[in-house]
């Protein structure tokens, strides 16, 4: 199976990600954590140019291109190779990530960059996607103490177009993500995973 987790900064996805890949490591499965941008040696180099701060002006066009050419390593070199192996994959961030922050976030047309999607992941769609929904106001406290990185450090109006982005993908394709409430204790949340999970393989 591909996984992946999906909110907006502060959600506590990342949390929930580990666990999850834990949870099927000590249950003798074969799984995989990674990450987007990110997730092989390349797309780990840029992740990190597209999340340093410069004084040059970040093209919105550069960054979507950016980000696509990341998640080609990734699907290519990493998820692809894993799933074909057998072996569950589980990201923290996917395609969807694009259309919340590129798309809704900077205004570029979503039609776009489903058609970049297209090309970069070659298809490829997640089983499952976990999105761990919170007020903006909420994860953005939960960040404050932390370096934040460019994207992070965007004004409140851009995370809530995010967030506004994710709920929209949930209500067009209800089959494939789950809207979990992130305001939950880290247990509770952890427990509806774990059950869509089963119910999810018991259906396969």
């Amino acid at each position: 199976m591909f996984i992946t987790f999906e909110g907006i900064e502060g959600s506590g996805k990342t949390t929930q990600a580990k666990l999850l890949y834990q949870w099927l490591i000590d249950s003798g499965k074969e799984a995989l954590f990674t990450r987007e941008p990110g997730g092989t040696p390349a797309a780990e180099e840029i992740r990190e140019f597209i999340l340093t701060e410069r004084e040059e002006p970040f093209p919105e066009n550069a960054e979507l291109f950016l980000y696509m050419a990341a998640r080609s390593f990734h699907v290519e070199n990493f998820i692809k190779p894993a799933l074909e192996n057998g072996t569950t994959v589980i990201s923290d961030r996917f395609s969807d990530a694009t259309i919340a922050y590129q798309g809704f976030g900077r205004g570029i047309p979503v039609e776009k960059i489903e058609y970049l999607n297209s090309i970069a992941t070659k298809g490829l769609k997640p089983n499952i996607t976990f999105l761990i929904d919170i007020p903006v106001e909420e994860g953005l406290r939960r960040i404050k103490k932390r370096k934040l990185d460019r994207i992070e450090k965007e004004a409140v109006e851009f995370h809530q177009r995010v967030r506004e982005g994710y709920l929209q993908i949930a209500k067009r394709e209800p089959d494939r993500v789950v809207v979990i409430d992130g305001r939950k204790k880290v247990e509770e949340i952890f427990e509806i995973i774990k059950t869509t999970i089963e119910r999810k393989a018991d259906a396969v």
